[in-house]
């Protein structure tokens, strides 16, 4: 797995940045069980054993190390035997309307586990597992187990009763809540944790932070946080489709002859207009002179660097230079389109993502990650005027 396998000051580090994290349990409950803010716990985790925060993007896997994928989840103990959520469909959910409910667990099986190749292919990660911090009276317990594919083989004992669908493969047992278009795992945390340690919660964490020193919980926020991101769309707002002729599917378009790679992703004209210092492009002198973006770096996923800047009329395109870049990787690599075959909203809806986020960590050197179905339109509501 993974804990076992870091240094002993990096074990020791985590164990400690979660005793001060859980110490301020009181600004939020009057419990004795120690709480665990998820955002908190992916940031220590990642400064602690120097991991790539993945959490940025919406994808399977929270971090990775050494080409391993790792899911963060923190959940109440309990019996040791709960269920949690590990995957949401949404807007997929007209994939798997039936009266059948067979049916319904294959489509959604399927869909499970193509957004666990999808996160591996996007990152370029080996394996994939969980790693658990549980939540008991006074301490915290460290658990691993595999992020298991769903045996679409084994699939058996499913029962449905009123909107939830109970079933099981030769691994795990799962429930799909069919309102709420929500997939949850039964964890199994009863024996044997990797670390378990006593947190000492503050009777008064108010005048810890009031009097402490800033670097005492500062440790709690992510180098993301820091940094100005945007999202853009995969598809076109106006008619909620992929064009067929243009954005990722750029490489259909009419005229000139093109690459079957040829791509860019959509930047739509207000957010030239709001975020007018984010991109090295200035929309107005592009209007008058009709001069181009300046070039930047462009961090995938995986940790690669891309050429690209903004182009084409209003700045409506991010491309890459060469343009084929970066469409063989999303569309070859990542999203595994065959050559000659058009992208789908629909495709988008299976993998459940259906925009990016691009972080500005420098003037000249941005990154780009997945984001969730509805990510966008919720960002242009709320920055949009």
């Amino acid at each position: 797995m993974f804990y076992n396998q870091q240094s002993g000051t990096n074990r020791q580090n985590y164990m400690e940045l979660l005793k001060r994290v859980g110490a301020l349990s009181n600004l939020f409950s009057e419990r004795p069980v120690p709480y665990l803010y998820y955002r908190a716990a992916e940031n220590v985790f990642c400064k602690a054993f120097e991991a790539e925060n993945l959490s940025r993007g919406d994808v399977s896997v929270d971090a990775s190390k050494d080409r391993l994928g790792i899911g963060l989840k923190t959940f109440l103990h309990k019996n040791g035997m709960t269920f949690q959520k590990v995957a949401e469909f949404n807007k997929g959910m007209k994939e798997y309307y039936s009266e059948n409910p067979q049916d319904i667990i294959e489509v959604i099986s399927r869909q499970r586990n193509e957004r666990i190749n999808f996160a591996k292919r996007a990152h370029d990660l080996n394996d994939v597992i969980y790693h658990l911090v549980t939540r008991d009276v006074g301490v915290f317990k460290v658990f691993e187990e595999e992020m298991d594919y769903i045996n679409l083989d084994q699939i058996r004992k499913v029962k449905q009763s009123k909107n939830i669908i109970h079933f099981v493969d030769d691994k795990n047992e799962y429930k799909f809540n069919i309102s709420k278009s929500t997939l949850f795992k039964r964890f199994k945390t009863k024996n044997n944790p990797l670390a378990e340690f006593k947190v000492e919660i503050l009777e008064d964490p108010y005048s810890y932070l009031l009097y402490g020193r800033e670097e005492d919980y500062s440790f709690t926020l992510s180098e993301e946080d820091k940094h100005q991101k945007i999202y853009l769309p995969l598809y076109s707002p106006r008619t909620q489709e992929v064009h067929e002729k243009s954005g990722l599917n750029q490489w259909n378009a009419s005229g000139r002859e093109r690459h079957e790679d040829e791509l860019y992703i959509p930047i739509p004209i207000w957010i030239h207009r709001t975020f007018n210092n984010f991109f090295p492009f200035d929309l107005e002198r592009h209007r008058i002179t009709g001069e181009q973006g300046s070039p930047f770096n462009l961090e995938l996923p995986n940790g690669k660097i891309l050429s690209a800047k903004v182009c084409q009329q209003d700045g409506k395109a991010l491309m890459s230079n060469p343009n084929r870049e970066l469409g063989n990787w999303l569309l070859r690599h990542v999203l595994q389109v065959p050559v000659g075959e058009k992208v789908t909203y629909e495709m988008l809806e299976v993998i459940g993502i259906d925009s990016v986020v691009v972080t500005k960590l420098s003037k000249d050197h941005f990154r780009i990650d997945f984001a969730a179905i509805g990510t966008y339109e919720q960002f242009e509501e709320e920055n949009n005027d």
